[in-house]
């Protein structure tokens, strides 16, 4: 397994594949304040004092052999609905797993073996996914099928179908592969604003690639969990997600967490297994929010790609209560601006170096709210009024976002 680590420690172990190196990337919008990724020791290194956070998912490398969704998006129904929109009573766990089940199936990444074109592939990782509409589209994570030359998914039953990549999203971890012919079943999506910490929940998956159609049970532990990677280096970006207890292994990344009126409220996406002095932890697990999931996967649908957008502001700081009495900072949220791209949007705008960024649109730059959380809700051509603090004035500009560059 490859594992990522941070400046400030964060680590993500258990990529789906052994991937080698995380490559470079020019500044973005990301705050600098926040870990960049790199690659780390493995398993078996040195603490690094902090955290490690796993990526649900389980690999092997070749040489071991091992906004809004579409209208064919199956979108949020009500409590106990079935892939038809059937509405029923409320469900116990064991009609939640037999409707959603044959739904949920294991993702196969595969690489070409030697030279290309000799025709032989072999098996890099496997992760898990979920059917969601009746075109066959399965959602599943990025790290999942990154670096893949083929794709085989194994169906509830344990059949095996060849399936294509659709689009895949490396910033929010979020991919979506198709399979062809009759589908077993397809699952809704449910509203995770709605989530409730204490709700009880479901996590599906390939826990280690082999245990296909897992059960486990737990709770919304949390909402609002951030595991910020570096945007501006093309690393995901974790955000406002769901923390729960329903244990989650290598292998089930890119599982459906459900609710029990069997609809997805997250992706499950990672775990930390330890504390930053190697302690064993338990119970603590991390889903991608099903709102998110649905944007993301709208786009993949239609577009095979998702569009970001653009402020153009570089090397910006977080300001924390910690700055503010160290540097009597005139303000107690947003970002330090020190440094603006040249002929960018937020020049465009107006904005300068030396600027507090407040807030984008209506979003306040804070402890809540991320600056990607805030910037993300728009897309690249909006024009949208930027809150700045420039010595004593207060100044809402109005600024057109372009579109970050792909990688």
């Amino acid at each position: 397994m490859v594992g990522r680590k941070g400046r400030s420690g964060l680590v993500l172990a258990g990529l789906a594949m052994a991937l080698v190196g995380c490559g470079g990337g020019e500044e973005g919008d990301e705050p600098a304040a926040v870990a960049t990724l790199a690659p780390s020791p493995g398993p078996g290194a040195e603490a690094t004092g902090a955290p490690v956070v796993q990526v649900a998912s389980r690999g092997t490398t070749a040489a071991d052999g091992a906004a809004g969704a579409p209208a064919a998006l199956v979108t949020t129904g009500p409590a106990g609905a079935a892939s038809d929109g059937a509405v029923s009573a409320p469900l116990n766990a064991v009609e939640v797993v037999e409707r959603v089940s044959p739904a949920v199936v294991t993702v196969i990444n595969e690489r070409q073996a030697g030279r290309l074109g000799e025709g032989r592939t072999l098996e890099a990782g496997r992760g898990t996914g979920f059917i969601v509409d009746e075109r066959g589209h399965v959602v599943t994570n990025w790290h999942v099928v990154e670096g893949a030359d083929r794709f085989e998914v194994i169906l509830a039953d344990g059949e095996k179908r060849p399936a294509e990549l659709v689009g895949s999203d490396r910033l929010s971890d979020l991919a979506i592969v198709r399979v062809e012919g009759e589908l077993p079943a397809v699952v809704p999506f449910g509203d995770s604003e709605a989530l409730r910490v204490g709700q009880p929940v479901l996590a599906i998956g390939s826990p280690l690639g082999d245990f296909t159609g897992t059960v486990t049970d737990g709770i919304v532990s949390s909402l609002d969990r951030d595991f910020p990677g570096s945007a501006a280096q093309g690393e995901p970006v974790y955000s406002n997600l769901v923390q729960h207890n329903a244990a989650i292994n290598p292998g089930n990344s890119g599982g459906p967490l459900f609710d029990l009126a069997g609809r997805v409220i997250g992706v499950n996406t990672l775990g930390i297994p330890t504390t930053d002095q190697g302690v064993p932890a338990q119970g603590l697990f991390f889903a991608i929010p099903s709102n998110t999931v649905q944007r993301i996967a709208a786009q993949l649908i239609e577009e095979g790609r998702v569009a970001y957008p653009l402020l153009g502001v570089q090397r910006t700081v977080p300001i924390t209560p910690e700055l503010v009495s160290q540097y009597d900072i005139p303000v107690d949220h947003g970002l330090y601006v020190p440094e603006v791209v040249p002929g960018g949007p937020a020049d465009a705008g107006g904005i300068e170096a030396g600027d507090f960024l407040l807030a984008i649109g209506d979003d306040r730059i804070d402890a809540d709210t991320s600056f990607n959380e805030a910037l993300y809700e728009h897309r690249p051509g909006e024009t949208v009024p930027v809150t700045v603090r420039r010595g004593d004035e207060e100044l809402r500009l109005e600024v057109t976002l372009g579109e970050r560059p792909t990688r």
